[in-house]
């Protein structure tokens, strides 16, 4: 909708019919009107407009394996567990599946299990927060972390920009952390640290994924996490550790232990998700805050706690039926998600070996366009000779039939970008294929079009 004036008044839809607006952006929440809100429902959006054109966009699971009637199962399977595994009555089981339920959720238990099964790290369970998806987990933490003005956080950049968006819509600026060659630039780090602290500023945390990272798709080595750590305790910092791809290592590459299984004094905020290891459509993830808050009164309970009070201002409880369905998904697997997704991680490693060979074979030795050659994960990041933008996505879509993401919409500064993200997550090796084909057409001819401007001017 368009509107000129500041107040309630007449303006003309995106149609030019007239009608009648009641209020102005400008009257809401500064936060509305950023570009880091924008960017997902943009990005939706035009997946929607262009259904024809090869997505290699979404980092969405891999769909092939979706079964509807597993639903059934798993819930059957966590029904079975309410009763003969934890001695629940007929009438408890229905109440927990049924009614409203604990704020902290009904599957902590199998969380943690499922952490000392798949990443050997011990959690007490009432540590554990499960959450509407991994997003209100963060939102949960920047929340009970922003009190006051002079705080901020850290992320490293490029950042997952529903990182960027909670953030903003709590009023909790975010700076930016470089990248380094291991996944994070540790003395960059310290820097923002401190300069924000002689700036009389508070930085609270670090957001980062040191997995396969979401959008550039780096991972950290061990010394690198080991060093965040020594880093962490030397600044008296908290690293907010968010781990979406770490079950999806591609090929023989070795799991790495995460932040937390090697955490030994509470400075990592752990987030986890199901989303791509069990269900996206469930919209269920965890927060694990096992760090001691001092209460006023001398009282000494976990930030999971203190987490547990946002979360019922906010979303009230998890849906108990999208716990369960993921509950029993953990039960049919002994709790292990690395047994549960083998069928999938294959998917990946095959995905991602073929964009990366097709983008070789495309682009030979010599071509100005470079690409990144991840262990795992989701994501490919193209850099090539020319800005990328949201107009120039419109065309690829229109003109070429591809999609692919914009990597500005992962930076908060602005300022043009040379590269995109392509994902291997959702698509077959044909799409994938045809995708490259349209891509390296949209680049050929770019960078044609842009030489050619460049000799007439």
């Amino acid at each position: 909708m368009r509107r000129s004036g500041g107040g309630p008044g007449p303006a003309d839809d995106d149609c030019g019919v007239n009608v009648t607006v009641d209020l102005h952006v400008a009257d809401l929440h500064p936060a509305l009107d950023d570009p880091a809100l924008n960017s997902m429902n943009f990005l939706n959006e035009v997946a929607q407009h262009y259904p024809d054109a090869v997505s290699l966009a979404a980092g969405r699971p891999y769909e092939e394996f979706f079964d509807v009637a597993a639903l059934h199962r798993h819930l059957d399977t966590f029904r079975r567990h309410l009763a003969d595994d934890l001695g629940q009555s007929p009438e408890q089981v229905h109440r927990t599946l049924l009614q409203y339920g604990r704020t902290k959720g009904i599957i902590h238990q199998l969380v943690a299990r499922n952490l000392a099964v798949d990443e050997e790290l011990t959690v007490d369970p009432e540590a554990i927060v499960v959450t509407v998806g991994c997003q209100e987990a963060m939102f949960l933490v920047l929340r009970a972390l922003r009190a006051g003005p002079d705080d901020v956080v850290l992320a490293v950049a490029p950042t997952y920009v529903g990182l960027t968006g909670a953030a903003r819509l709590l009023d909790l600026p975010v700076r930016p952390v470089a990248t380094g060659p291991s996944g994070v630039d540790a003395a960059d780090l310290r820097a923002q640290v401190r300069r924000a602290r002689a700036e009389g500023l508070r930085p609270r945390a670090c957001y980062l994924m040191p997995d396969f990272a979401n959008p550039s798709g780096t991972s950290i080595g061990v010394a690198g996490r080991r060093a965040l750590l020594d880093l962490a305790a030397e600044e008296d910092l908290l690293l907010i550790e968010d781990n979406p791809y770490g079950l999806f290592p591609a090929g023989d590459t070795r799991r790495l232990p995460t932040l937390k299984a090697l955490d030994t004094a509470r400075r990592v905020v752990y987030l986890g998700s199901f989303a791509k290891t069990v269900l996206p459509g469930a919209r269920v993830g965890y927060v694990v805050a096992d760090q001691r808050v001092a209460g006023p009164d001398g009282t000494v309970d976990l930030l999971a706690d203190q987490l547990a009070k946002i979360k019922s201002m906010v979303t009230v409880n998890t849906s108990p039926i999208a716990q369960a369905v993921v509950g029993g998904a953990l039960l049919k697997h002994g709790c292990s998600l690395v047994t549960a997704t083998v069928r999938e991680r294959a998917a990946y490693t095959r995905n991602l070996h073929h964009l990366v060979d097709g983008l070789g074979r495309r682009f030979p030795a010599g071509s100005p366009v470079r690409w990144s050659v991840p262990t795992g994960g989701f994501f490919v990041v193209v850099t090539v000779p020319f800005p990328v933008d949201d107009a120039l996505l419109h065309r690829s879509a229109r003109e070429y039939g591809v999609l692919w993401t914009p990597m500005a919409h992962f930076y908060g500064d602005g300022a043009p970008v040379h590269a995109l993200r392509l994902s291997v997550s959702a698509v077959t090796p044909a799409e994938i294929d045809v995708g490259l084909d349209r891509l390296a057409a949209l680049v050929t001819d770019e960078m044609a079009r842009r030489d050619a401007t460049v000799t007439v001017g």
